[in-house]
């Protein structure tokens, strides 16, 4: 009998994101200072821990692992190898990829020229420093091993001179530092960017490092200027000197100093060879900025410009035009190219584990402190070693005062590994000295290699009493450090290869000699925006373009090298020239002033001057019916300054401010319809800026000046009943028949 099927069953629907995602769909809220904490600053600290940040032995970590891996590759004596090899070394240490391992070999070698004193002996293309476009070969073809300076940074590694940890995979030991003997932080350059932090290290010539430290040693107060003269640049260049700037660096560990290529005039084929170039830049960004210059116009002594690099250095060739000045086309570039640029320092390093701001006395005493703990752990472990010795040796004397005895002892003991104990209770030693009499050949025992260690034994007890004395004064240890530096100075020191610059007159002037001076239309508005329009293009032009709202508040012919002063509500003035800005159309809205000389937030540009010889003086009227009567010249500084605070006085708010070349009549109406006729004539004027003025207009309680305009026959009736023979005035009431412009506020 055949048996009827059970029916299928519809198979039932499983939503499987939502049956294994938890929360799936579900919108948690976190606090943003959570999420931070959490995920991003783990990764902020180790970018600035454990990559970005050099420490006090002047390396960072890749650095570390890439030069002891070729330390223990036994590459610091010998010949050369692949670098492929070392990289594939190094990746036991350094879990990054090859590629970021040998582009960090390839900066420390001697053929990329990036440091004073490389720590890669290279045979091989590894590229240039001074080039962005000369590409360094695979690490198939290059060969390096350690430079002879590397001998300084291993010397004692091997003497518990400093802490080792597991590497990442805990399969074998790495240094948390190396034991350097002398300043290595401040030798070679170190720049690098961490998570809301940075360091940019400059360079110092080994020698100049080497004798201010020794002078720090013995003299706290040495002054560091007097043997450490400026920084030193494996490109070389020239320095352009400045005692303040110097100082400042050495002293807060910020600052910057201006670095000029180095050049030379061949006369015979009328060119500039350019040989030396700042390190902050390369021969592409030069060229490229010198091609601009002379397509823009703005440099057109230029003939020609090629790069003729070779194997013998960088040589950047410039031909000049007929009867062209080369020291003033230099001066020119220099100013306009990257040929002389700005070096910031910002002295940046791990001490402990935390990053800090060092001055350069800051890091030559962390420095100190870190050495003066190598050296005597390095003193400790040899003084642990000679102590060891002595106790062998000291039990080996009394068995050789009775060589007979032992002899006998060794002889009757019926097991071997009762020799030992037997030993022991015969003379009265421990274990250890037993095991290293045991341990002597029958061959040994003779009158001479008797002699030999009884006389080690004396020397022993002189060498481990002298180590004692080392380790109990703290001078002693610093004498060692002294006496390694001299020898480091004298062995491995180089000539200065960036010379000082002491500027001239010649070079503060070059800017005015080459700026372009034609006659120009300023325009300024009430939101803030600036125009410059030449004549020709004026008359060209058609209706002006502005922002809704906004109207042109200030119009003034003057010349391209004209200088300006933007007077913001934050009582402050910014300074630029005419020529800062490029020449444009009515057509265009302009520069907006407070993005382009970067004021502060929150700050707009209210009121421009225009001047070329800071004549005359600023008019300044306030709320409170003072007025301030301020010279021109009072803005005017030696040194380009951008930016000047207190450029008018804060005590109350401005109603109005303007320039006058000479003194003229304002018409001052209040908020209790009251005018005033003010000659500026009355004000004295004052050469401080934020002067808080004379009382000019006097006002009832809650009345304030609402309005200050230069005045003009016309803009009222019977003017006469406005002016005053004294001030401060009240003013007169403002009439219906007194027509103008006032009626209309």
């Amino acid at each position: 009998m055949a048996t009827k099927k059970p029916k299928k069953q519809p198979e039932k629907q499983v939503n499987t994101s939502a049956a294994f995602i938890e929360n799936a769909g579900i919108v948690v809220q976190q606090p943003i200072t959570e999420t931070l904490e959490k995920n991003y600053m783990p990764y902020a600290m180790s970018v600035i821990v454990s990559r970005a940040i050099p420490e006090i032995d002047g390396f960072k970590p890749s650095h570390r692992k890439l030069l002891y891996t070729m330390y223990k590759m036994g590459l610091l004596t010998g010949a050369r190898t692949k670098s492929a090899n070392v990289v594939g070394q190094t990746m036991r240490l350094n879990p990054h990829g090859d590629q970021a391992i040998y582009e960090t070999m390839v900066r420390l070698s001697r053929g990329y020229e990036a440091l004073l004193h490389p720590y890669v002996d290279s045979k091989g293309n590894f590229g240039k420093a001074y080039s962005r476009d000369m590409a360094f070969a695979a690490s198939r073809y290059t060969e390096v091993k350690l430079d002879a300076i590397c001998a300084e940074l291993f010397g004692d590694i091997d003497k518990d001179t400093v802490d080792f940890i597991d590497n990442y995979d805990n399969t074998m030991k790495e240094p948390t530092l190396l034991p350097v003997s002398y300043p290595s932080i401040l030798v070679n350059a170190n720049v690098g960017i961490a998570v809301g932090m940075a360091s940019s290290i400059c360079p110092f010539n080994l020698a100049e490092v080497c004798e201010t430290t020794i002078a720090l040693l013995k003299n706290p107060d040495h002054d560091i200027l007097e043997t450490l003269k400026a920084p030193d640049f494996p490109g070389g260049g020239y320095i352009v000197y400045n005692e303040n700037d110097l100082r400042t660096i050495y002293n807060s560990g910020r600052g910057g100093l201006k670095v000029r290529a180095r050049y030379s005039y061949d006369k015979s084929n009328n060119c500039i060879d350019i040989t030396e170039i700042p390190p902050t830049t390369t021969v592409e960004a030069i060229m490229d900025k010198v091609i601009e210059l002379v397509k823009a116009g703005k440099i057109r002594e230029i003939a020609d410009m090629r790069d003729e690099t070779d194997l013998s250095g960088l040589k950047l060739t410039i031909d000049l035009k007929r009867g062209v000045d080369p020291d003033k086309l230099m001066r020119a570039l220099f100013k306009a190219t990257p040929l002389e640029d700005t070096f910031s320092c910002n002295f940046n390093v791990l001490i402990g584990g935390m990053p800090r701001v060092c001055s350069v006395k800051d890091l030559i005493e962390e420095w100190t402190a870190f050495r003066e703990d190598c050296v005597r752990r390095k003193v400790y472990f040899e003084l642990g070693r000679k102590k060891e010795k002595l106790h062998l040796l000291k039990g080996l004397k009394r068995i050789l005062l009775d060589i007979d005895k032992a002899i006998k002892i060794v002889r009757e003991t019926e097991e071997e590994k009762e020799v030992v104990p037997n030993l022991m209770i015969g003379f009265g030693i421990d274990k250890t000295q037993a095991e290293y009499v045991a341990e002597i050949r029958l061959r040994q025992l003779n009158r001479e290699y008797i002699l030999k260690r009884l006389e080690e034994t004396d020397q022993l007890k002189k060498d481990i009493e002298e180590m004692e004395g080392i380790l109990a004064d703290r001078k002693k240890v610093r004498s060692i450090i002294i006496s390694e530096l001299g020898q480091i100075s004298k062995k491995y020191s180089k000539p200065r290869r960036s010379l000082l610059y002491y500027p001239t007159q010649e070079d503060s002037q070059v800017a005015e000699e080459n700026i372009p001076d034609y006659p120009v239309r300023l325009f300024f508005t009430r939101e803030g925006y600036f125009k410059k329009i030449t004549p020709q293009s004026l008359r060209m032009s058609g209706e002006h373009k502005l922002k809704d709202g906004d109207l042109i508040t200030r119009e003034v012919e003057a010349t391209n090298t004209c200088e300006l002063l933007f007077f913001t509500n934050l009582h402050q003035v910014y300074k630029a020239r005419a020529c800062d800005f490029d020449d444009t159309k009515a057509s265009v809205m302009g520069d907006y002033v407070a993005a382009k000389l970067g004021m502060d937030e929150g700050e707009t540009a209210v009121y421009m001057a225009v001047t070329s010889n800071f004549a005359g003086c600023m008019m300044f009227f306030f709320e409170n019916g003072k007025a301030a009567k301020v010279e021109l010249s009072a803005y005017q500084t030696k040194t380009r300054r951008k930016k000047l605070l207190a450029a008018y006085s804060d005590k109350a708010p401005l109603a109005a401010m303007f320039q006058a070349d000479e003194d003229q009549e304002f018409l001052l109406t209040s908020s209790a319809e009251r005018a005033l006729i003010v000659h500026s004539g009355a004000v004295n004027p004052k050469s401080t800026r934020d002067t808080q003025g004379v009382a000019v207009m006097t006002l009832k309680k809650n009345h304030f000046v609402a309005s200050v305009k230069p005045f003009k026959e016309g803009m009222v009736e019977n003017s006469h009943r406005f002016r005053t023979k004294t001030l401060p005035a009240a003013g007169a009431l403002l009439r219906a028949q007194d027509k103008g412009e006032q009626l209309t506020l």
